[in-house]
């Protein structure tokens, strides 16, 4: 149960976000709808995603994995739930979005792969616990740009999920609105 009250006085500017969240995603996103009590802190979010959003250096599948392997091992079910959809529609395979959660063991995922979600789980633990050699081996697939774009999408997502969680926000079923389920 959201910590943050999701309800509102009805309004323009309600109708005005409410209205824009539910074209672009299909429904009102409840991150955006706590963050709706304070306009300052709503439109400095927003013009961090929108900032963040334009990333295209790093490939949609490593991507997808660094945010997603964030998310999973913070536990923010909000951002599973919504990364899911989110890379589902930017065409990423997913088997291996839904492997996620058990990466280690799963059979889906390259070494490359595998080298990311584990940069993200050691990126996200407290104290961080990214090593030389594991640095080492995202060079020998990626290039200094990438990898700055890739730890900055990790650093992001352990902010979103922290948020998230500390809101008591929880899944909204986008998983669910996927052509293929899952």
């Amino acid at each position: 149960m959201a910590r943050i009250p999701l309800d509102h006085v009805p309004s323009l500017f309600l109708r005005i976000m409410t209205g824009y969240s539910k074209r672009k995603y299909g429904k009102v996103l409840d991150p955006g709808l706590a963050m709706m009590h304070n306009p300052r802190v709503l439109f400095a979010w927003l013009r961090h995603e929108t900032a963040v959003g334009k990333f295209r250096s790093v490939p949609p599948t490593l991507s997808a994995l660094a945010v997603m392997g964030a998310s999973a091992t913070i536990g923010c079910s909000w951002c599973m739930d919504f990364g899911y959809w989110e890379y589902h529609h930017q065409g990423v395979d997913p088997a291996k979005l839904r492997a996620v959660p058990q990466w280690r063991t799963a059979t889906v995922y390259s070494e490359a792969e595998r080298d990311v979600l584990e940069f993200a789980e050691a990126m996200t633990a407290t104290p961080p616990a990214v090593t030389d050699e594991l640095v080492d081996r995202l060079r020998q697939n990626l290039s200094p740009a990438q990898l700055a774009e890739l730890t900055y999408l990790i650093g992001v997502e352990n902010q979103r999920s922290r948020v998230n969680a500390a809101m008591g926000l929880t899944s909204q079923g986008f998983k669910e609105t996927c052509s293929i389920g899952g």
